[in-house]
């Protein structure tokens, strides 16, 4: 859990699965501040399981993240996640409906 603990590093680690620009990763994780964004993006990277990438021979400059060999260990861990997450809501829907 001190990988992943938190309320979005598994959020950013899943839409990380394929390489991503900042300016991608911003709009996908649109409901997390820039600030927080970018602090669990270098904790990521301080704990080896995303790469930062910046361009700098032609501008504009360019940033992007990827998953790392450590980090891709974590994938089916997150689709699990992920799989899990979409059944209980499906499940919490189907619930809250027959109750109202």
């Amino acid at each position: 859990m001190r990988y992943i603990g938190g309320k979005w590093k598994a959020v950013i680690l899943i839409h990380l699965i394929e390489k991503k620009r900042y300016s991608e990763l911003r709009k996908e994780c649109s409901a997390i501040t820039e600030r927080t964004l970018s602090l669990q993006l270098k904790e990521l990277e301080a704990d080896g399981l995303i790469t930062r990438t910046v361009y700098t021979s032609k501008p504009p400059l360019k940033v992007e993240y990827e998953l790392t060999e450590f980090g891709r260990t974590l994938i089916p861990l997150l689709k699990a996640i992920a799989q899990w997450g979409r059944e209980t809501a499906a499940n919490n829907k189907q619930t809250s409906t027959v109750n109202e």
